[in-house]
């Protein structure tokens, strides 16, 4: 297991070395200077325009720059805002908070509708349960996260009025202090009458849109795994001795076809962070992804620098989890060359 452990990470160095260079790079292609943006807005001179690009070592070769940047990461350094001089940590964690808990919501969602979508249309192969699951799914897979977004706000807010069109929380009749950055845990801990529900209400709409491709995705795979436990033996067996079909599929059957839908899930978290960006924008979410959004227009480097990072940092502790989890499941796989 230590030697699997060392190959997993031996991988996962590279992979941040690359990323590292390929944001950095990408970055400087975005058009627009961050320096001509700010005179722009406030009128800057040409002197001053010259000191804060040299403050900020835009006048230094890209290469220079570059070695600077990953030298501050080496160093927990992720620079600091141009707009507002703060540290791009410490804007990440006080933003995470709320892209963390848009997260949780959607791939609570995704899961608790994927799974049983998955094992009925399994156990219902080639029916017309399986056949309308599989489509839906499909679908859902296909639609882009901006449009769905869209049809979902103009049919169940602006037509239907069930739901807000944006935010966490309607701050005009509830106000309270954030304490954990989890509005679900603020709203309860504030005692105000009402709070908990606005605060739902908010998570509906984004939970459905983030959580939409995930769900297809844990659909379609709990199918194809289902399929292929289904015709093992010893569920055949525990057919012939007469077992109820739900202690079948839902015992037997289920419980060993859960080892790849759980790696899927795991690696839904990237595509959750990736879809954060739109959804946040759409429905003004305040989180990480609507950051990023905003520093692009404003050309703030450091931030997109880092924001991307620390996203993406996340997202390859996550999948290193997911390998030595699935390692420790199946040991084939941790002895596999």
């Amino acid at each position: 297991m230590f030697r699997f452990l060392l190959r997993r990470l031996a991988l996962t160095v590279p992979t941040f070395l690359a990323l590292m260079f390929v944001t950095f790079m990408m970055i400087r292609l975005v058009p627009g200077d961050p320096i001509e943006v700010r005179r722009g807005e406030r009128g800057i001179s040409p002197e001053r325009l010259a000191e804060l690009r040299h403050e900020m070592g835009l006048d230094q070769p890209i290469l220079k720059q570059f070695a600077d940047y990953a030298w501050g990461l080496l160093h927990g350094d992720f620079g600091v805002s141009i707009i507002t001089k703060n540290p791009v940590l410490q804007e990440f964690l006080t933003l995470f908070p709320a892209t963390v808990e848009l997260s949780i919501c959607a791939l609570l969602f995704a899961i608790l509708i994927g799974v049983p979508a998955g094992v009925i249309a399994a156990s219902r192969r080639g029916g017309v349960y399986d056949q309308s699951l599989m489509g839906l799914a499909l679908t859902g897979y296909s639609m882009p996260i901006f449009w769905w977004g869209l049809i979902l706000i103009l049919v169940m807010s602006n037509t239907l009025g069930l739901t807000p069109v944006s935010g966490r929380v309607d701050l005009i009749n509830y106000y309270y202090p954030s304490v954990t950055g989890f509005m679900l845990i603020d709203s309860l801990l504030s005692g105000e009458k009402g709070a908990f529900l606005d605060a739902v209400r908010h998570l509906i709409l984004p939970t459905i849109v983030l959580g939409t491709v995930p769900l297809a995705v844990i659909a379609r795979m709990t199918r194809s795994s289902m399929l292929e436990v289904l015709e093992e033996d010893y569920v055949r067996t525990a057919r012939a001795k007469g077992l109820a079909p739900y202690r079948v599929i839902g015992i037997h059957a289920l419980r060993n076809a859960l080892i790849p839908v759980v790696t899927v899930i795991g690696l839904s978290v990237g595509s959750l962070l990736a879809g954060a960006v739109l959804t946040e924008t759409i429905f003004s979410w305040p989180g990480v992804g609507k950051w990023l959004i905003e520093s692009i227009g404003r050309r703030d480097y450091p931030a997109l620098q880092g924001g991307i990072m620390l996203i993406s940092s996340i997202v390859i502790v996550v999948n290193l989890l997911v390998d030595l989890t699935y390692g420790l499941i199946n040991p084939r796989i941790r002895h596999a060359r």
